[in-house]
């Protein structure tokens, strides 16, 4: 299985296949190339290394996410560290730690991402 094969198991099983098939439905000749990348790069070399589980990884990329301040794509790795066999408090202990961190308003806007994410997903009343 080459790089791309892989990544795109890996991200079927973080993400589900519905969202794989959404990804498909999207894809034209204009972002190909970076739906390519991170299939092959993102999920197909690093997510598939054995340095670190997928919980672990889970748990980095919300913290960096955070900072960063890319709802979008915190709403989606959330969804994913629960896949991962993390729990609503880890989520929680990542966002308290990133706003120490990160600052308040990166935070706030985390939380009220994972808030949204964890409720629809049946994780929280």
């Amino acid at each position: 299985m080459d790089d791309r094969e892989n990544g795109r198991r890996i991200l079927s099983e973080l993400m589900g296949a519905d969202y794989v098939k959404k990804k498909d439905q999207q894809r034209n000749s204009f972002n190909e190339a970076i739906q390519a990348y991170s299939e092959e790069v993102c999920f197909g070399r690093i997510w598939s290394r054995e340095g670190i589980d997928r919980k672990q990884r889970s748990i980095i990329n919300i913290a960096m996410l955070t900072a960063l301040n890319r709802p979008a794509q915190l709403a989606h790795h959330i969804e994913g560290a629960m896949t991962n066999g993390c729990t609503v408090g880890e989520i929680q202990e990542v966002l308290l730690q990133a706003a120490v961190y990160c600052g308040l308003p990166a935070a706030g806007e985390a939380f009220r991402v994972a808030e949204e994410v964890l409720r629809a997903g049946g994780h929280l009343e």
